[in-house]
């Protein structure tokens, strides 16, 4: 395992049939928890949300494009968001980072309770007017098995997706990762065949890590008997792109009804960003300020451009 970065490696068969997308998302799990002060079953619903995101948007390809993944459930969870670049830059949050659950039957987190049913949201910003926004139900709440559902209900891209959490008694994330295996169009039988026995033989991504493997060990398990090529690795992290800007530039736009209660507080604005903690604080005066002048260039541009 890598605490000090996360690492994604990418790697294709040699006769195109397959390919598979690997993260030890380590530092960026606990980073989140550092940041979000997550409960044990938290920090694995957010470390593999986070995950999923991060392998999910290394896929995009160009510099502007974005990805968010956003799950609705009904559980102890709510609402959880997070957003990852092109790179597999990501950042994220849940609305009830300290929900807690005991272990499920099987005597592991509970994650797909804490998450629920519900409907996955996968929404990408490729540059164009509109963003594309896939739906999917959630089908256990487990994040991997509905990333899995997604890509092959809504992408028809044949997909394995594996995402796993270990978690120590303080509710520190001490190994995290996961693997996005996809085919390709006209994949041999012979390489599925080979491919589901590999899989079916490997321990838990989770397990893996915790044991030491790193990311080539890990492809090199899965294309156990195939060849390939390793075509690809990049450093990835826990990245927020707040501002004050632009928190400056929402409080200037907000309705009329909403300043004017903030002007009857008559109190410092204070915000706070939900994927990394940061708080900025604006004087009243400096929004009216910003209103006004606004208000102004916007009278002035009518009058240049009557209707």
């Amino acid at each position: 395992m890598n605490t000090k970065k996360s690492i994604i490696k990418r790697a294709i068969t040699d006769d195109g049939s397959a390919r598979i997308f690997f993260i030890d998302s380590t530092a960026i799990v606990r980073r989140s928890c550092e940041i979000h002060k997550t409960s044990k079953t938290m920090t694995a619903v957010l470390g593999r949300a986070l995950t999923a995101a991060s392998l999910m948007g290394s896929l995009l390809k160009d510099r502007d494009n974005s990805l968010t993944l956003q799950f609705k459930g009904n559980g102890p969870a709510g609402l959880i968001v997070c957003v990852s670049d092109y790179m597999g830059n990501v950042r994220g949050y849940a609305e009830n980072p300290d929900a807690e659950l005991p272990p499920n039957a099987i005597g592991k987190l509970d994650v797909g309770g804490a998450v629920g049913r519900g409907t996955m949201y996968v929404i990408k910003d490729l540059g164009l007017n509109e963003p594309y926004i896939g739906v999917c139900p959630l089908v256990s709440g487990e994040i991997a098995e509905d990333v899995t559902e997604y890509y092959a209900s809504s992408e028809q891209t044949p997909t394995v997706c594996a995402l796993g959490v270990r978690v120590d008694q303080n509710n520190m994330c001490f190994a995290a990762g996961g693997y996005l295996l996809q085919l390709m169009p006209g994949a041999e039988e012979s390489i599925i065949d080979k491919l589901e026995t590999n899989i079916g033989m490997m321990n838990s991504v989770s397990q893996l890590i915790a044991d030491g493997k790193t990311g080539d060990d890990i492809i090199a398990s899965v294309f156990a008997g195939i060849e390939y090529t390793m075509f690809d690795e990049f450093d990835a992290e826990y990245r927020c792109t707040c501002d004050r800007e632009k928190y400056k530039r929402a409080l200037v736009g907000l309705r009329e009804e909403d300043m004017n209660e903030l002007v009857e507080a008559g109190e410092d604005i204070e915000t706070n960003c939900r994927f990394c903690g940061t708080k900025f604080l604006f004087p009243l005066d400096e929004i009216l300020t910003a209103r006004a002048a606004r208000k102004a260039e916007q009278t002035e541009e009518d009058e240049e451009d009557p209707q």
